[in-house]
């Protein structure tokens, strides 16, 4: 690194005599007071502070200087010095200007970048050169002397503009700022599945002795590792993203940006944050040292960072941190569609997996028949591998496709729910013997609210010009029961699902002129004041029933 001299002299001079000022215990003038006070102040943002954390802010290629003095008349005086990088690669040095080569550092960790100078190696002008570093990982300098000296820290960033926290403390008997890490910082990866990964780490000796103030934070993200929390945050703000000011639990966990999403469970913290270059997942679990990573996608490589974060002063020490790809998603199994017969799939909501059906076609027309039972189903239909249709399908729904002998169908089946949903599949080539009945044009029931009564209830629904069974059903519900039952209904379920009780009437009906098809009930016997549940199965041909959309109906109360 290259040093300019004349920065050095030009402080230099100024703060030692300041400094011998200071150290001078006789009573001085007002004079000479006052001349201290404003030389103190004229310098005072260059002088680093002891005992604090501070940070620089670096422009591109401008060196920035900070000074501080070690204390006349004590023995030994340690110190140490603590820099971490929070982008790009930095150049920091140290220089001393003594009266005596009464000195001796060292580095608290080797580095290949890092180079010591020798005590021996005295210039004539006593300034030396006695600490040089480069790159972005945290670098610790500890040091001792026996002298009164003044030194001097250079930063430089080559890159760009960046910023670097520096922590200089001459006390060493007290605690640390930053949580100590174990002898063997490594995080170990101990389970890969495909959207999981389990990790764990050795215990700090922080945790140990400080319990209540200590904890880990996870940083998960699919692009690199990250050497420092400073690090990580500056690279997902550049990314576009808004961070908290820590991943530590003492952060405002509440007053997230729109694109993060937050998780809190078992005393747990989680932020997701979303972007453009993917998923960047922070997780503060206290001081547990085993994690498993949840939801992750299948053949994804993810790199795991784990911090031990001081909650009273945010101060923070990374372990080594490693990567691991999950497993490839297995390929999903597809069943053979039959000629004719019909299946029912349930299909996970929560996992939002596709089910795969295939088929291979011996006509050139074939038809697709779906039934939704229950939830909420989409549709992917394609032929020799192009998409012929696609769509949320509701009620009972037609597919007539065209095609060649032996084209080949895939249908894939999802939720579009949460919650499980299940639907029935048929494939024909006899489309002119449909499976289910003719069906109305609505399958809603009515009812009539000047004709309920308090022991009967009148209600009407839709018929077709093809003669048909219908059967009534009841069923007494309560208030808190209605929102239940009528989410959980199982429209391909018939008549053999209920009770016996239940049972109302059937009877057949039809008429040519579809303006006329409709038919009225009166269910009689009922309770004032009472919801009634009111179902209509509509048989075919096949015996396969339809179940219209179901009606609560509540009697009067006073007649």
């Amino acid at each position: 690194l290259k040093m300019s001299w004349f920065w050095f002299y030009l402080p230099l001079h100024l703060l030692m005599a300041a400094c011998l000022c200071h150290s001078i215990k006789a009573p001085t003038t007002s004079s000479q007071q006052s001349f201290k006070t404003d030389l103190f102040n004229f310098y005072h943002s260059l002088m680093l502070a002891d005992g604090k954390e501070t940070t620089v802010h670096l422009l591109k290629d401008i060196p920035k200087r900070y000074y501080f003095v070690l204390e006349e008349g004590r023995a030994l005086a340690p110190f140490t010095i603590t820099v971490t990088p929070c982008d790009v690669p930095i150049e920091w040095s140290i220089l001393v200007h003594k009266a005596s080569a009464s000195f001796l550092g060292k580095a608290a960790r080797g580095n290949h970048d890092t180079e010591e100078v020798s005590k021996s190696q005295k210039a004539p002008s006593m300034v030396s050169t006695i600490f040089n570093y480069k790159g972005n990982s945290v670098e610790t300098y500890m040091g001792m002397s026996s002298f009164s000296a003044l030194y001097m820290l250079e930063f430089l960033s080559t890159e760009r503009d960046t910023h670097i926290t520096v922590y200089l403390t001459t006390d060493t008997t007290s605690g640390q700022l930053y949580p100590e890490l174990p002898v063997d910082p490594r995080i170990d990866v101990i389970g890969i599945g495909h959207t999981t990964v389990t990790l764990t780490w050795k215990h700090s000796p922080s945790v140990l002795q400080h319990r209540e103030n200590i904890q880990y934070c996870l940083l998960v993200n699919e692009k690199h590792n990250y050497k420092s929390l400073c690090a990580a945050e500056t690279a997902i703000r550049s990314s576009g993203m808004k961070l908290p000011p820590t991943l530590a639990l003492s952060l405002s966990p509440y007053l997230l940006e729109p694109q993060q999403v937050m998780i809190l469970s078992n005393s747990e913290l989680s932020i997701i944050n979303k972007a453009s270059s993917g998923e960047v997942r922070q997780i503060c679990m206290g001081t547990k040292n085993t994690y498993t990573v949840l939801n992750l996608s299948p053949s994804t490589q993810y790199y795991f960072d784990v911090f031990i974060v001081n909650l009273l002063t945010n101060a923070s020490a990374a372990y080594t941190g490693t990567f691991a790809r999950t497993l490839e998603e297995p390929e999903p199994k597809v069943t053979e569609l039959k000629d004719g017969k019909v299946i029912q799939v349930v299909l996970d909501g929560k996992k939002q997996k596709f089910y795969s059906l295939q088929y291979q076609a011996r006509h050139k027309k074939i038809q697709f028949t779906f039934q939704l039972c229950r939830g909420q189903v989409r549709v992917h239909i394609m032929k020799n591998g192009k998409t012929v249709a696609l769509e949320n399908i509701s009620g009972l729904r037609y597919f007539l496709l065209k095609g060649k002998l032996l084209d080949t169908y895939l249908v894939q089946l999802r939720s579009t729910e949460e919650s499980n949903s299940s639907v029935k599949v048929q494939v024909s080539p006899h489309f002119h013997k449909p499976l289910f009945p003719l069906l109305p044009e609505s399958l809603k029931i009515k009812s009539f609210s000047k004709l309920r009564t308090c022991n009967s209830v009148t209600i009407a629904w839709l018929g077709t010009q093809e003669e048909s069974k219908y059967c009534v059903y009841k069923k007494r519900i309560e208030e808190d029961q209605v929102w239940l039952e009528l989410r959980s209904a199982d429209r391909c379920s018939g008549p053999e699902s209920r009770h016996k009780s239940e049972k109302v009437l059937c009877k057949y009906f039809y008429d040519i002129n579809l303006q006329r098809a409709v038919t009225t009930e009166t269910i009689k016997g009922l309770d004032a004041g009472t919801l009634y549940l009111f179902d209509v199965y509509l048989f075919g041909p096949s015996g396969i029933p339809v179940r219209y959309d179901s009606k609560v109906v509540k009697t009067r109360k006073k007649c």
